[in-house]
C-alpha cells in the first residue's frame, strides 16, 4: 500500500516503516500516526511479517508531534476527540517492533519510540521531552514510560527542564538497549529483526507478552504469569524442535506452532 507520510521496504520476514516528513524533521501529524496505524495493523496481520521495524532518516527520528496541528486546539476539543490517543495501538501489536532511532527522538518522538519493544539508537541520537517549554507535558506516556526507563530523579529532571540526553547516556540509564554507529543502525537493526523472525513466533509472542506484563503487576504476579506462560510453551510443537536440534546439535526449523 502507498502511503504519503511512511515508506515501507520489505526485508524478508522484516518490514520497515520509515517515517517521512523530512522538511518538519517527522513531526507527528494526524495522517502519519494513522498511516502509522494502518501500516502496522497491516503487518500484524500478513503471515509472511514476523517483526517489524520504525524509524526515520539521519537528521530525526522524530521531532515531536506538530506544532501546528496542535496550536489551536482546546481543553474541550482535545478531551472530546481523545486526543493522542490513537498513537496507543502502536502497543496493541503481538508481533516484535524495534526503533532504530538517528538524530533526533523528541517529545511525542521520543513517547513512540518507547512504545516500541526496545529502542537501537544510533551514535547520532538525542532523547528528550521538551514539552514543558511549550507550556504543556508530555500527553503520550512521557511521563509514565520514561520514568518506568530512567526511573523517578533522571525522568523528572528531564521532563522538568526539557533538555536532551545523548545516545550513550540514553543506553548507560537503560532508555536504549544498543547504541551503534549511524552508518550500520538500519543494517543491524535488520540483522536483529531477522534474528527474531527467525524464532519461533508463538514463544516470540509470549515472551513479549510476559515482559510487558512486569509492567503492570507485582513481582509475585508477574513471576507466577511468565511461568503460566513457560509451561504452555511445551504444547508447542516448536518446543519439540528446538529441543531436538539443541541434543543433535543442529539448526531448529520452526513452523509456528
Amino acid at each position: 500500500m502507498n502511503y504519503e507520510t511512511i515508506i515501507t521496504e520489505t526485508k524478508g520476514k522484516v518490514i520497515l516503516l520509515m517515517l517521512n516528513r523530512p522538511d518538519q524533521l517527522n513531526a507527528l501529524n494526524a495522517e502519519l500516526i494513522d498511516e502509522l496505524g494502518d501500516a502496522i495493523k497491516n503487518a500484524e496481520n500478513n503471515e509472511n511479517i514476523s517483526a517489524i521495524i520504525i524509524t526515520g532518516n539521519d537528521k530525526a527520528f522524530a521531532a515531536g508531534a506538530d506544532i501546528k496541528e496542535m496550536k489551536d486546539k482546546s481543553f474541550a476539543s482535545s478531551y472530546m476527540e481523545n486526543f493522542i490517543s490513537r498513537w496507543e495501538a502502536i502497543t496493541f501489536c503481538r508481533k516484535p517492533i524495534i526503533a532504530a532511532v538517528a538524530g533526533y527522538a523528541l517529545g511525542g518522538g521520543c513517547e513512540l519510540a518507547m512504545m516500541c519493544d526496545f529502542i537501537l539508537a544510533a551514535e547520532s541520537a538525542k532523547f528528550g521531552q521538551p514539552e514543558i517549554k511549550l507550556g504543556i507535558i508530555p500527553g503520550a506516556g512521557g511521563t509514565q514510560r520514561l520514568s518506568r526507563f530512567v526511573g523517578k530523579s533522571k525522568a523528572m529532571e528531564m521532563i522538568l527542564t526539557g533538555r536532551m540526553m545523548d545516545a550513550d547516556e540514553a543506553e548507560r540509564c537503560g532508555l536504549v538497549s544498543r547504541v551503534i554507529k549511524d552508518e550500520e543502525l538500519i543494517s543491524e537493526s535488520i540483522k536483529t529483526a531477522t534474528d527474531i523472525a527467525n524464532l519461533s513466533s508463538p514463544s516470540v509472542f509470549l515472551a513479549k507478552d510476559s515482559v510487558n506484563y512486569a509492567y503492570n503487576s507485582a513481582l509475585s504476579q508477574g513471576v507466577e504469569y511468565e511461568r503460566k506462560l513457560f509451561y504452555s510453551t511445551f504444547s508447542l510443537n516448536d518446543q519439540k524442535e528446538g529441543m531436538e536440534a539443541f541434543i543433535e546439535k543442529r539448526k531448529p526449523n520452526f513452523k509456528n506452532c
